[in-house]
């Protein structure tokens, strides 16, 4: 399983059908665990591993990987449980979020499984604001956790909303004053972030926790008589979520007359190139990086000025 990725365009075979493909992994301990294979680059053995001075506990340390250096996070350390020791006959998972790239330190790689997002439930409402867990699933009459690596990057450095003064001027402020977006996605963490940045614009920011759940509400407004697309500036939307992803949900909007004008960006943390792709094949306006506060100010920008010039 050295390249668990295969070519955008057969990654592409998977978008706006509402499904996903999980990596299943283990910690140690027998819960299975699971990320979303999109994120994923390649599994490795542990190639040699430098320590850094002044790093953070959960980072074992740096390891040269096809002329990068990418930091190993030691999973099971980094969501609480006990940390796995490192040698050489470690498995690591090479990740991309975000722009940039860190290794997973698993105890064993067991399979890929193609499923539905239907199949992917939030978890427990008791499971408490410390879970590392973005959604569960089942498989093999076993519950598979999905972790929230967003979370875990977060706790190692965190994001900031912070825009700065080129992005953020008085003009946008003024324009944006009482505009609303629908915000769209599961992790807390990214809620956070977005409505952080997207309020310091000076827009209104309603949220909703998956695609089902704001595809309902959108249809809903619509029913009662509301112009939907008048209404919100823009709909910004994760592409992974249980119920329905965020491809899904752009195919349900441009398939309905009452909403298909609405201006839809996916907001992710998958790669530039294959955002692209898929931009192109669900029909959304834009796509967007997770947490890059001046690209979403500059986006926001973007789209006041073409509402100014019609």
């Amino acid at each position: 399983m050295a390249s668990v990725l295969d070519s955008v365009d057969q990654r592409t075979k998977l978008v706006g059908e509402n499904r996903l493909e999980l990596l299943l992994f283990k910690l140690g301990m027998r819960q299975i665990f699971a990320i979303n294979v999109f994120k994923i680059q390649e599994v490795l053995k542990l190639p040699n591993l430098t320590q850094m001075p002044h790093r953070h506990p959960v980072v074992c340390g740096v390891s040269h990987i096809r002329d990068t250096t990418v930091p190993v996070i030691n999973l099971s350390q980094a969501i609480g449980f006990r940390p796995l020791q490192p040698d050489k006959d470690s498995t690591i998972i090479v990740t991309e979020y975000n722009r940039t790239v860190q290794a997973f330190l698993v105890a064993s790689v067991d399979r890929i499984v193609n499923m539905t997002w239907e199949q992917i439930l939030p978890p427990p409402k008791g499971a408490g604001g410390s879970h590392y867990v973005t959604a569960i699933t089942h498989y093999n009459d076993q519950i598979v956790e999905i972790i929230d690596v967003e979370r875990v990057l977060a706790d190692i450095r965190p994001y900031s909303t912070d825009v700065s003064d080129t992005a953020l001027t008085e003009n946008i402020r003024k324009v944006a004053q009482g505009r609303e977006v629908l915000l769209v996605d599961d992790s807390p963490v990214a809620i956070s972030q977005a409505i952080g940045t997207l309020q310091k614009v000076g827009l209104k920011v309603i949220t909703a926790r998956n695609g089902l759940e704001a595809y309902n509400l959108l249809k809903k407004w619509a029913d009662e008589g509301v112009n939907v697309p008048e209404k919100l500036l823009m709909v910004v939307t994760d592409a992974e979520m249980p119920a329905m992803d965020g491809y899904r949900l752009t195919t349900e909007i441009r398939n309905d007359p009452r909403l298909k004008d609405l201006y839809v960006v996916l907001h992710t943390s998958l790669s530039g190139s294959f955002n692209k792709a898929m931009v192109e094949k669900v029909g959304c306006n834009n796509f967007l990086s997770k947490f890059q506060p001046d690209e979403l100010a500059a986006l926001v920008q973007s789209r006041l000025n073409s509402l100014a010039a019609r």
